[in-house]
């Protein structure tokens, strides 16, 4: 997840469960098959704000690292 880029739409594949946050993952709802947007990332790729489940999470790249995922399509407007 370390390479997401502004605008991106993905879906979790899984999170690595010898992460140190995995539980912590699950519970903000990282959970394999989530969808999300890419809505910021900064200018340094550090740190990364994604939307999903209607709320707006921002993660640390050390974190990100953990999660496996599978790049979608943007849906068209």
């Amino acid at each position: 997840m370390a390479d997401v880029r502004q605008g991106m739409v993905a879906r979790v594949a899984s999170v690595d469960e010898a992460a140190p946050e995995s539980r912590r993952f699950q519970e903000m709802g990282l959970t394999p098959g989530t969808l999300f947007r890419v809505l910021k990332v900064a200018p340094l790729g550090d740190p990364i704000e994604i939307e999903l489940r209607g709320f707006r999470l921002v993660l640390r790249k050390g974190e990100a690292r953990f999660i496996r995922i599978e790049p979608m399509e943007a849906p068209r407007v």
